[in-house]
């Protein structure tokens, strides 16, 4: 059965405040593909039964939350975007490494990890520049608001599909074991890795300053209000020497988000605004022309 309009706008609506992902008016076929396994596990008959249940029940319900996570995008590979890792390897690295010489720590931030292959791309990065074995202190914070998805994480066994997606067969066999039902990441590359529950809607804050933030594929969900607020709070978070990574279809922040955007390699990167009037060894990181403001969406 076809939902109502009133409550697929309050199916909008009740999402948009969890999750600040934006429901199309247009995305009814979507909307019902990604809810169906979940009327099952609920018993459920149609879509406008489940949105009966959920205006009976409060909005911080677990319902509403598995609605939420239902509809999220958990599409992940490991290595997404070679580019941005190749960038991390040869400029990005090196130059955060020069300035943390004296503490010898890293600290990384991966936000909506979904089922890890992000995070543990970064740990295999680092892991093959020797950093998890000659005595730096490095931490990767990986955060997602799917509680299922962190569960999956937070294991580390991939069926071969996910195994294939991105992963270069030498790093497989370096840090994988097969096991019956797919492959598991080893013990070097996890132990770095912390895995939380965090909603980047909701005010947050870290024990320390992050030297590098992954926030990719997030923001393209989400409205100007919601980008920006975000924007302001994972500002706090980040090292005035520290990096951004966005998705590449993402809106660039602007001056007035309080970052300005450089180049590495074939990537954009983004930087707390004002520069440092040097970015570190490695590759020199350049600064890049802003794109022109109209072609800034969410």
């Amino acid at each position: 059965m076809t939902l109502h309009p009133d409550d697929f706008a309050y199916l909008r609506q009740r999402v948009l405040r969890r999750s600040g992902l934006v429901l199309e008016p247009d995305t009814h076929a979507l909307v019902e593909a990604r809810l169906t396994p979940l009327l099952r596990e609920e018993r459920l008959p149609d879509l406008p039964a489940l949105v009966s249940r959920l205006r009976s029940q409060p909005e911080g319900s677990p319902l509403h939350q598995r609605v939420a996570e239902a509809l999220a995008n958990h599409e992940t590979a490991f290595f997404r975007d070679t580019p941005v890792f190749e960038a991390l390897r040869t400029t990005a690295l090196p130059a955060l490494l020069a300035k943390r010489v004296r503490t010898r720590t890293l600290r990384i931030w991966c936000a909506a990890c979904a089922y890890g292959q992000e995070p543990y791309s970064v740990a295999m990065t680092l892991a093959e520049a020797g950093l998890l074995i000659t005595g730096w202190t490095v931490r990767i914070l990986a955060t997602d608001f799917s509680t299922r998805a962190l569960v999956r994480a937070c294991e580390a066994r991939y069926d071969a599909k996910e195994i294939h997606r991105g992963l270069p067969s030498e790093l497989r066999q370096r840090y994988f074991r097969p096991e019956r039902d797919g492959w598991r990441l080893n013990d070097q590359v996890r132990k770095p890795v912390e895995f939380r529950p965090l909603n980047l809607l909701d005010d947050f804050s870290m024990e320390a300053p992050m030297d590098l933030i992954f926030l990719r594929n997030v923001m393209i969900y989400w409205d100007v209000p919601t980008r920006r607020a975000v924007l302001a709070r994972v500002r706090r978070m980040l090292h005035q020497d520290g990096f951004l990574v966005l998705g590449a279809a993402e809106a660039s922040p602007l001056v007035e988000d309080g970052f300005t955007r450089h180049l590495l390699g074939q990537t954009s990167w983004y930087r707390p605004a004002p520069v440092p009037p040097h970015a570190g060894a490695g590759a020199p990181v350049k600064e890049a022309p802003r794109p022109p403001r109209s072609g800034a969406t969410p």
